[in-house]
């Protein structure tokens, strides 16, 4: 190094006649050549002071310091005599300034996203590194996102003022896909099943909408891991996969990857064993276990009986607890013995539990569904259960639940972070309907009305031939606890084609809990009925219901919902078991029984199959009709898609007129699937089936099906769902298909 010389020479100069000095003074330090660097940053930097005795190690030293700090391409120290002074000289050459850096050909990465990427704002001098570094910067970020032939020329241009502009000039090429992933050696799986588990996929035919099927050299890698853990999970724990070898084709757009497996041996489970601190008795731990002598050996069975192991503990207050699996391999009879070594650790209790993120919602609404107490044991589960209904709420985009240790190592705190989101939705509009002609429609819903967790519904509807008004509101929590009380308050006219109809009516609604997923509703109904203007030549059925009517009624629901998500469920089921029972006073007298179910299952790829079923039937009392518009009828978007709204089931053959059933089935089945995951919106395709019948028809005879397709978007309006039905069987008065939409809420 230059700078090394130049010390060595005032050394050098230092030696005096008699021997070696190894310290020497000076008398003045000055720092020369600088022009934009301030010369206070220098000195800043600098250990040496004038009138202090100095050796040359010292001032190699700070040589070295200031071209560190990166703004100096040539630094070197003199030591001169001024006036009969010793004047130690620092001279420096300063870097050019980096006034620009431009980036030229890049489409697929935006210029501020790769000024990101290269700290272009933070780097204040040219340096020959800068180019290099960025270059592989902006080539990893291109391969990241499959651009694997892409080329980046550098270009530095410095003017006069010594100021530098760096350009990247970038051809990207095209996008690289995956056309073929090989495999060498594999005999337990095959290439399918490998394909299967991997994040690298082949590209197909929709892959330019898709993305599918994009190089990714860092995934690649993962991959890897991949394979040889579907091996490990089959008891093949010496298997070696190699590569990928990436075969980059001719016309720079596909690349075929190859990797080499050495399977090995299978391996099978010996002994299992449990050793350490152990609360309870050896063979109750034993049976809570998976893996058991004889089967073969998985690793993912293996962390699973360790999470086994950590919930136990961490259910009684060990929320330290530390499960170490020790095996031993016997390589010569192709067994493992596990040994799971367990140190408890102090039994914790929960500290503080802090609430953040919360800008609307009130800390109560919160930490009422926290099932766990400041003071109480520690326990794992009921932590994770406590996030879970948190989450269900539906009030927040996300819900980080974290615990961390108190203020000693047996307390844990809580810490809940939440992100709220919108819970209320504000329409009004105008429409037109077949049915009900030009109509204006206008809905506020509030789902965490006041930030106290109340439901507010306030709607109104203004047509040709409907007009409806309705308020709800429900309390969750009445008076703080777990006890939900609510009303609704309805008036409604109609106008059909043979009659019309004015309902005036309200409920009160009251909910107690059995367990956290069971609940119990009970809601009692009033509802003053007027039928009018029937006319001569409708169905005897219609013109019995003539005249004004009372209902009183009171209803007895069980719910269960074990689904992971109440608002948007991926798993898990909701059954429904209500009877109704009308003839509390009033004129009206019936039972009405239903029994629903829906089901989700989650499939790869943010797939979920759903099935929904619902039986219903009412019974007559009291030698008295069953009301109209209690009757079932099918149709429409909540029951068979592919129908006309409420055109399924008993119909007059001499009038034409629908008049409904005592009993129905209905059965929905259906696939959901992501199509632009930002904006919440999935498609769906589905399978209906059910009917409605009356008294003197057989339950099940002549169902009717449909199949279609639909899309289902969480907007900021509110829940969209469009449907288009193909009815299968379709009769001479009905159509073909049907197209349905809906907006707003699903309870």
């Amino acid at each position: 190094m230059k700078n090394r010389w130049i010390v060595l020479l005032i050394s050098f100069l230092l030696i005096p006649v008699a021997g070696l000095a190894s310290t020497f003074q000076v008398d003045q330090v000055l720092v020369e050549g600088n022009r934009r660097v301030e010369r206070a940053f220098i000195e800043g930097v600098l250990t040496i002071s004038a009138g202090e005795l100095i050796t040359v190690q010292e001032v190699d030293r700070d040589i070295e310091a200031i071209f560190k700090t990166g703004r100096f391409k040539d630094v070197s120290a003199d030591l001169v005599e001024r006036d009969g002074k010793k004047v130690l000289i620092f001279k420096v050459s300063e870097r050019p300034l980096l006034r620009k850096i431009v980036f030229k050909g890049n489409s697929e990465i935006k210029t501020d996203k790769l000024g990101e990427l290269v700290n272009a704002q933070k780097i204040e001098f040219y340096r020959p590194q800068v180019i290099r570094e960025a270059t592989e910067i902006i080539k990893r970020a291109y391969i990241q996102e499959g651009y694997y032939a892409t080329e980046i020329d550098a270009q530095v241009d410095i003017n006069d003022r010594q100021e530098a502009t760096i350009t990247f000039d970038i051809d990207e090429g095209d996008k690289v896909y995956v056309t073929e992933i090989r495999f060498e050696g594999n005999t337990v799986f095959k290439a399918k099943e490998l394909k299967k588990a991997m994040l690298t996929k082949e590209k197909w035919f929709l892959s330019f909408i898709t993305g599918r099927g994009g190089y990714n050299e860092e995934m690649t890698k993962v991959d890897r891991d991949i394979i040889a853990d579907q091996y490990y999970n089959k008891g093949y724990i010496q298997v070696r996969v190699k590569g990928p070898i990436a075969d980059l084709q001719p016309d720079k757009k596909s690349i075929e990857l190859l990797y080499e497996i050495e399977e090995g041996p299978q391996f099978f489970i010996d002994t299992v064993d449990v050793s350490g601190d152990l609360i309870k008795g050896k063979q109750e731990i034993l049976d809570i276990m998976s893996l058991h002598k004889g089967d073969v050996f998985s690793r993912k069975v293996m962390r699973d009986d360790m999470s086994k192991l950590n919930d136990l503990y961490a259910d009684s207050g060990f929320a330290y607890v530390n499960v170490t699996p020790e095996t031993e391999v016997d390589e010569q009879s192709h067994q493992v013995d596990i040994t799971y070594d367990i140190e408890q650790g102090i039994k914790a209790r929960i500290g503080r539990i802090n609430i953040s993120g919360n800008t609307r919602t009130r800390d109560k609404v919160i930490r009422r569904q926290v099932k766990v107490a400041e003071g109480e044991v520690y326990s794992a589960s009921l932590i994770k259960n406590s996030r879970r209904k948190i989450n269900n709420l539906g009030y927040f985009d996300e819900v980080n639940l974290t615990t961390r240790k108190g203020d000693d190592l047996s307390l844990m705190d809580i810490d809940i972070d939440v992100k709220e989101r919108a819970t209320g939705s504000f329409s009004i509009g105008a429409g037109f309907s077949s049915v009900d002609g030009l109509m204006v429609q206008g809905s506020v819903s509030q789902d965490n009305f006041l930030g106290r967790g109340l439901r507010l519904d306030l709607s109104g509807s203004l047509g040709g031939s409907r007009t409806v008004y309705r308020i709800g509101l429900l309390d969750p929590y009445f008076l703080d606890r777990d006890l939900a009380l609510g009303f609704d308050v309805y008036d409604t006219e109609r106008e059909w084609t043979d009659f019309d109809r004015k309902t005036t009516g309200g409920d009160i609604k009251l909910g107690l809990p059995i367990t956290d997923d069971i609940r119990s509703f009970f809601i009692y109904r009033f509802e003053k009925k007027d039928i009018t203007d029937v006319d001569d030549d409708a169905s005897w059925i219609i013109q019995e219901q003539e005249g004004k009517h009372t209902l009183s009624s009171i209803t007895a629901s069980l719910t269960r919902n074990t689904t992971d998500f109440r608002p948007d469920p991926s798993r898990g089921n909701i059954t429904e078991l209500a009877i109704e029972y009308a003839g509390l006073g009033g004129t009206e007298r019936f039972v009405k029984y239903t029994a629903d179910h829906r089901y989700f299952y989650p499939l790869p790829w943010g797939i979920v199959f759903s099935i929904h079923g619902q039986l219903g039937y009412i019974q007559e009392m009291g030698g008295k009709s069953i009301p109209l518009d209690e009757r079932f009828f099918l149709g429409g978007m909540n029951s068979l898609r592919g129908f006309e709204s409420r055109e399924v089931g008993p119909r007059d053959s001499t009038t034409g007129d629908f008049t409904g059933g005592n009993k129905e089935a209905v059965f929905n089945f259906e696939l959901t699937f992501p199509l632009i995951k930002d904006m919440k919106m999935k498609g769906l395709v589905f399978f209906d089936t059910g009917n409605a019948w009356d008294t003197d028809e057989t339950m099940f005879s002549e169902m009717r099906y449909s199949v279609g397709a639909g899309i289902s978007w969480n907007s900021p309006m509110g829940p969209l769902r469009f449907a288009w039905g193909y009815n299968l069987s379709p009769k001479e008065w009905e159509e073909p298909s049907a197209f349905d939409f809906s907006v707003g809420k699903m309870f």
